[in-house]
């Protein structure tokens, strides 16, 4: 039988309940769906961009992967000048057969690209070098600091240091994701250090969590389940993963690392890289610098791995999106919603963390703003605040904070949660 569309789509996500679902069979999913018949399309119009994968400015891989999709989210999230716009045009080969899968807007007086053009405008007086190179050097010491704390816990034998070294790990690890949204960059191979791989998560996270956050085209919702589920369904999720969640959960926490490796090598090994041993630099460092045996070294290179996945997932998953009170798929929506509307009603940011550079950077706040222009950088984000106030108040949107405790709080009643809302209170529109 047919299954019925999304909340946000026309149609069921093709390959979404394979058993092996990874981020490959999620883009072939999406060549199926889209209607991009075999090249890219973007809004309602077909274009063959075969000859400027080279001289793609953001990198070529972006093209590569997405052949074939719908680029429609990410094309107008990662452009955030008017020029990229103009250059499609020249692409074009004709209109789409179908209509657009995602019912997603972007209308010129919507809340979206008013905002853009606002933040357009502020960049061309906004200091952009000095909050980006401060985020250099808080990624490049944590990058350097993971090497020597690891090294420290292996001398000392002390589990307080090695849960420091996991900490320095995955802080790294954070600040590495504010450059895998980009061109290629040295700095996205930091990510790697934690077993998870920047490729697969530019798929993920940046193509796929960004653009439908809290959809059932969200990938990172569906590589939860069925341990973790925080779609509000009963067909979904049972008694015993809405409550016995809240017990083995921190235990899935320490097995994030490890498992993204594993899962790679059993079922996405063709996409294997040398990339992907960039994390056993850091047992080799540990035994070329205090000659400790093997054994020793695995031992604690492990503890450090599974603290600092804890600490990762501690984070990710209480950072912005899994709160009881923002929309999750089978939630009333508002009709015809504009994209960054979306993504407001799919997230609540962390009023404890937006204030400083470091932990913005290093337990991904400034969330919504990353959301709606993810290849700005994250030290950034926070001189665009006047503008995004301005037009929330045009906008009449009543935005909303709250603070890491009360997210982690509301992350557990999420997984509890079976009955989807069937109303969206209120409708957002543009004041005259």
């Amino acid at each position: 039988m047919q299954k019925k569309g999304t909340s946000i789509s026309r149609k069921y996500p093709s390959l979404r309940d394979i058993p092996t679902r990874t981020q490959y069979s999620w883009l072939e999913g999406r060549r199926l769906d889209d209607g991009a018949e075999g090249l890219w399309r973007v809004h309602d119009g077909i274009y063959d961009l075969t000859d400027f994968v080279e001289r793609h400015p953001g990198g070529r891989e972006w093209l590569e992967l997405t052949k074939g999709t719908d680029i429609t989210e990410a094309f107008e999230a990662h452009h955030i000048s008017e020029g990229p716009e103009r250059l499609l045009e020249k692409f074009k080969i004709r209109d789409a057969k179908e209509p657009r899968n995602y019912n997603l807007t972007f209308k010129e007086d919507g809340f979206f690209r008013t905002f853009k053009r606002r933040v357009r405008e502020k960049l061309k007086t906004v200091d952009m070098v000095t909050p980006a190179r401060l985020s250099n050097l808080y990624t490049d010491v944590l990058f350097i600091m993971t090497y020597v704390m690891a090294v420290a816990a292996l001398v000392t034998k002390n589990y307080i240091v090695g849960f420091l070294a996991a900490l320095t790990l995955t802080w790294c690890v954070i600040c590495a994701h504010n450059y895998f949204h980009r061109r290629n960059n040295w700095r996205m191979y930091i990510f790697n250090l934690s077993f998870m791989s920047f490729k697969e998560w530019r798929i993920s996270h940046a193509l796929s969590h960004h653009l439908y956050t809290n959809s059932l085209h969200d990938l990172e919702i569906s590589l939860g389940e069925p341990f973790l589920c925080w779609i509000p369904d009963p067909k979904i999720k049972n008694w015993f993963q809405r409550y016995a969640s809240w017990i083995y959960g921190p235990f899935i926490y320490c097995l994030i690392y490890i498992s993204e490796f594993i899962k790679k090598l059993v079922l996405s090994k063709s996409h294997l890289g040398l990339d992907d041993l960039i994390p056993f630099s850091v047992p080799l460092v540990m035994y070329l610098a205090t000659g400790e045996s093997i054994t020793s070294v695995i031992n604690t290179w492990l503890y450090i791995v599974f603290a600092g996945s804890f600490i990762f997932s501690l984070i990710g998953f209480n950072a912005s999106h899994h709160h009881s009170g923002v929309v999750h798929e089978g939630d009333a929506i508002r009709q015809n919603s504009d994209w960054a509307i979306y993504q407001m009603d799919t997230a609540m940011d962390r009023e404890d963390i937006n204030r400083s550079h470091f932990f913005t950077l290093t337990f991904f706040g400034q969330h919504i703003l990353h959301h709606i222009f993810p290849t700005l950088d994250h030290g950034v984000l926070a001189q665009f605040q006047p503008e995004f106030v301005q037009t929330l108040k045009e906008f009449e949107y009543d935005f909303r904070e709250c603070s890491w405790f009360e997210h982690i709080i509301e992350q557990h009643k999420q997984l509890a949660r079976i009955e989807p809302r069937t109303a969206y209170k209120g409708q957002v529109k543009k004041t005259k």
